[in-house]
């Protein structure tokens, strides 16, 4: 069984790097060109500031007039020239952001697809859901923030230190001795940060999981008046964030004021030792003036360091969760066998049959629908065994029964037909072939389910029926609704057919909802049906109407039929008892009852209490 994955242990970043260049690579020609633009801006901010020394030197040394309006005018053309790349970086950088996150929701979804039931049983809705907003949300503000800022911050601080040294090589190692300590101080601070930011994302996850859980179960949190408990599981999660932001915040909000403390304790001791420069006559007036604004705007790019690396510690935590979900490994499929279609014949109805890939010298096996369970054993988690040498068969057009108490694993054989999950022991055949050979979409193809937990999803009532068979024509969905008796409630909604399901079928009834699910199935025409409880919330005229549909839907087919009400099963060809995963009985509804044993106990005990 998958295992959920955590959120909140460390990872390797370098990987989580690595996976998420892997993504910018695919738009490298529009990242190239926004990192261009960065750099052409960052480069007329440094040039417009070193345009300074001729401007003030003209002045104050030449007295040139003419010197003066040249000097502005080309600091000018400077200053547009980085104002329209500005410009052209930060629009195309959206696009390029949005390209890449889109890329990334759709592989995460895709995978997600892949993988087996398990995984979806170990990890909560609001778990998967937060991946893709608040994770992937983190992601995108990382990208439009830091991308091309990071490129222009990198220019800056490379520019500012070789034209420092350009001015005045003596000052500047004093400059560089205060780059070092801001590197130092920012370098343990984002240590520090990372691990909180982990944390911070996982209580994000959880609080989000925990309010999806309570704003679906809000009917039964009012009926059983939990609002005040509610409150205070909300108030521990909405707790525990908010510590493990504060922990992630105050390490990266001390980033700024050590960066800033530090640049002005620079700038301070460079004006006064440039100062004793000039009057000594070792620099110039307008070296000076200059190498004052570079040192002063010095730190901001420093300081948009540190403030991207609030936005990529946060990134990198979100994208620790994406990328490890994407990772998780998918839902093994080695089948060779597959089904395929004959060419219809006229008057027939269409034939199918399995072929072998992996010996295509085999006849072919027609389709007929005959499951067999041969001694088998299974276990969710490798150490509580559920299902203990169960043995039975059925053959095509047969109806099988499964009855018991809660837990006796009635559900569970039903899982393993279709292999949500796989046998620990023993095996399953379909028409013979075990069904570890078969392909799983070909061997699902074969199977109509209803379920108890009917899920509707949003579009019309046709649309919902049609989810059987994608390509079904109308008249195939309204087939579909009067086998299952679905048709003369559907046509009484204001839009028939074509009514809006919202809410999982929120605007219909229970027992409305089960009959969509039924109808489902029918316009899937399968050889096999598994009816787990579907007439459980559909009163007593309801079902002997849909028994009378079932009927013709079940005809020469195979059944399997789990329920609670043993009334549903007296015309089973046979009926299996399960208690504590194995068969205590078997037989028919009248051979069962003459043995007055554990059927007979649940029979009549069911048949007191209606």
């Amino acid at each position: 069984m998958a295992k959920p994955f955590n959120g909140s242990r460390p990872k390797d970043l370098r990987h989580t790097l690595s996976r998420l260049l892997d993504y910018l690579r695919r738009h490298r020609a529009l990242l190239v060109l926004v990192g261009i633009l960065a750099a052409v801006s960052a480069s007329a901010n440094l040039l417009g500031t070193y345009m300074i020394k001729p401007i003030v030197n003209q002045v104050v040394q030449a007295g040139s007039r003419a010197g003066l309006i040249a000097g502005v005018a080309t600091a000018a053309a400077i200053y547009a020239a980085g104002a329209l790349s500005t410009l052209g970086y930060t629009q195309l950088m959206v696009r390029a952001a949005q390209k890449i996150l889109r890329d990334i929701r759709r592989d995460l979804f895709v995978h997600l697809q892949t993988l087996p039931l398990g995984f979806f049983d170990a990890n909560r809705k609001g778990d998967l859901m937060s991946l893709f907003t608040n994770d992937v949300d983190t992601i995108s503000d990382a990208l439009n923030n830091s991308f091309a800022m990071i490129i222009q911050s990198f220019v800056q601080v490379v520019g500012t230190l070789a034209l420092l040294f350009i001015l005045n090589w003596r000052l500047t190692l004093i400059v560089v001795l205060g780059y070092a300590a801001m590197f130092l101080y920012i370098r343990y601070s984002g240590r520090r940060s990372r691990f909180y930011y982990n944390r911070q994302q996982s209580s994000l996850g959880e609080l989000d999981a925990y309010i999806e859980e309570m704003v679906s179960g809000q009917k039964v949190v009012k009926v059983f008046n939990h609002e005040e408990a509610n409150l205070q599981g909300f108030a521990e999660r909405n707790e525990q964030l908010r510590r493990a932001g504060i922990s992630a915040q105050s390490y990266a909000a001390t980033m700024i004021p050590a960066v800033v403390s530090i640049s002005y304790l620079n700038y301070a001791v460079i004006a006064v030792l440039g100062g004793v420069m000039v009057i000594l006559g070792l620099s110039d007036v307008g070296s000076l003036a200059s190498y004052l604004v570079l040192v002063r705007q010095s730190a901001m790019p420093i300081n948009q360091f540190t403030q991207q690396g609030n936005f990529l510690l946060s990134a990198m935590a979100g994208a620790e969760r994406v990328f490890t979900a994407m990772e998780q490994p998918p839902e093994e499929d080695t089948g060779t066998v597959t089904l395929t279609r004959l060419p219809a014949q006229p008057g027939r109805a269409p034939q199918w049959i399995w072929q072998d890939s992996a010996a295509p010298d085999q006849p072919p096996i027609p389709l007929r629908g005959d499951v067999r369970f041969h001694d088998v054993s299974f276990s969710y988690d490798g150490r509580r065994t559920i299902l203990h040498g169960l043995s039975f068969y059925a053959k095509p057009g047969q109806k099988i029964a499964f009855v018991g108490s809660t837990g006796a694993g009635k559900t569970t054989v039903t899982s393993l037909i279709n292999r949500f999950y796989d046998v620990s022991g023993g095996s399953v055949t379909f028409d013979g072939i075990d069904i570890r050979r078969i392909r799983k979409a070909d061997l699902r193809r074969c199977f109509g389910v209803v379920l108890q937990d009917t899920h509707l999803f949003t579009g019309t009532v046709a649309d919902n029926i049609r989810f059987g068979k994608l390509d079904a024509t109308d008249e195939e969905v309204r087939r579909a609704a009067v086998i299952a008796n679905a048709d003369s409630f559907i046509r009484r909604l204001p839009q028939g057919y074509d009514t809006m399901v919202t809410g999982d079928g929120a605007n219909l009834s229970q027992g409305q909802r089960q009959l969509l699910a039924i109808a489902r199935a029918a316009v899937a025409d399968p050889p096999v049906l598994i009816l787990d409880e579907a007439t459980s919330s559909i009163d007593t005229r309801t079902e002997a109407l849909i028994e009378k549909g079932m009927d013709q839907l079940m005809e020469g087919r195979t059944v399997f039929v789990i329920a609670h009400r043993l009334s549903t099963v007296r015309n089973a060809n046979a009926i299996i008892v399960l208690e504590n995963g194995a068969v205590v009985e078997q037989g028919d509804h009248e051979q069962l009852l003459a043995r007055r044993g554990e059927y007979y106990q649940l029979y009549h005990g069911m048949f007191e209490l209606s």
